[in-house]
């Protein structure tokens, strides 16, 4: 595909990408985490993860509610942030999503070159407005935020960052890495963010995402897709123009017994962000170093790898060293990919994480769904909620 260059995270825009489009975006501009202990936290997706400490804004620096972390990896950005003062407006909004969800995202931040036009395109379209546009400014210059909402208590902010040069927003100072450099660790950037919304909703957050954002369908998964003996679900993927923000949306299907979405509905407490997928361009020495830091991973039988040569065919990476690491294979017409998912990286089993490198397929595993979906049962049952 043909690639042009353009400002913001990630970069790259496709050459065919409509100049006309309503709601232009420029990528993923963070991940925005509620979570109990936000330094903890922070130390664990440094060590785990590989990631760097680059910003903090908390008491130290005039913010008295919260305190946040903000650590990168390539073009990845985690926004860690935890309540200080649960008396406060603010503070009270954010214990309230730690204590009814645990862990899990509050925001997944948008990078768009003009934030106002954006705000009022979504409202215009429907979307709830969380906080009309406002201009935020330090030394380093000044950004457009302006926040909507989707489904559950997600969040979008949209970021408009052009006039900006700090570590990552107004307000927050930059920070020293929490742990020593090691051997590196790259992620490139996030490829996509899944959400799980209850039985009968897949379809209206589809198309809101068509009607607010002027994303369109880019994949389907239904039926026989993403089934195994017990359990089911159904799956779309929304993407903007230029593919580099896609939203796949999943919601529960009848089985004989609980999916994996219910399960994630009933700990979560309600719909929000299952996973996020995260590219790398060595999924081999991603994986090795996120083991030897403990990062748990979902196993693999044996068995799957007997015969992937025969449909997958040739890969970068050997057969072996794929069946050795658990990483699954994929091919489509564009190419093929690389894929693993950790186990939930907190106590309840809501959020987990996908590591993934593709050599031109823009799928995202078909071919593994039932592999996948039967390693994810398999840690349900021992869990009890098969």
């Amino acid at each position: 595909m043909d690639v042009v260059r353009k400002p913001g995270r990630g970069g790259l825009r496709s050459a065919g990408a409509p100049d006309d489009d309503p709601f232009p975006v420029r990528g993923m501009d963070a991940i925005v985490f509620a979570v109990g202990n936000a330094k903890q936290a922070a130390h664990y997706y440094s060590t785990a993860f590989g990631m760097t400490l680059v910003a903090y804004r908390g008491p130290e620096n005039g913010h008295r509610e919260s305190a946040s972390y903000v650590l990168e990896s390539g073009g990845a950005r985690f926004v860690l942030t935890s309540v200080i003062a649960p008396h406060t407006p603010a503070g009270r909004e954010l214990a309230r999503h730690v204590a009814v969800h645990g862990d899990g995202v509050l925001d997944l931040a948008v990078e768009v070159p003009d934030a106002r036009a954006a705000y009022a395109h979504a409202t215009a379209n429907g979307a709830r407005g969380l906080a009309a546009p406002r201009r935020e400014s330090d030394e380093h210059g000044s950004v457009v935020l302006a926040t909507v909402a989707t489904y559950g208590d997600t969040r979008h902010t949209l970021v408009e960052r052009s006039g900006y040069s700090g570590p990552y927003l107004p307000g927050y100072r930059a920070a020293a890495p929490l742990v020593p450099p090691r051997a590196p660790l790259t992620f490139t950037g996030v490829d996509h963010c899944v959400g799980n919304v209850e039985l009968g909703r897949m379809d209206a957050w589809v198309d809101f995402y068509r009607g607010v954002m002027g994303f369109t369908n880019m994949k389907e998964f239904v039926g026989d897709d993403i089934a195994t003996e017990y359990s089911a679900l159904m799956s779309k993927v929304v993407a903007d123009g230029t593919r580099k923000v896609k939203f796949p949306i999943n919601e529960p299907a009848a089985g004989r017994k609980r999916s994996q979405i219910d399960e994630y509905l009933e700990f979560y407490g309600g719909p929000g962000v299952q996973h996020i997928a995260l590219t790398t361009e060595d999924i081999v020495r991603t994986v090795r170093t996120m083991r030897e830091s403990g990062v748990e991973f979902l196993d693999v039988p044996g068995s799957y790898y007997d015969t992937l040569g025969d449909w997958v065919g040739r890969t970068r990476v050997p057969v072996e060293t794929l069946r050795e690491l658990s990483i699954l294979a994929d091919r489509d017409e564009d190419g093929y990919l690389l894929q693993i998912f950790t186990k939930p990286v907190q106590d309840r089993p809501t959020v987990f994480f996908e590591v993934i490198e593709r050599h031109g397929s823009l799928g995202f595993g078909k071919g593994n769904f039932k592999a996948l979906f039967e390693a994810i049962e398999r840690e349900q049952a021992r869990r009890g909620n098969l």
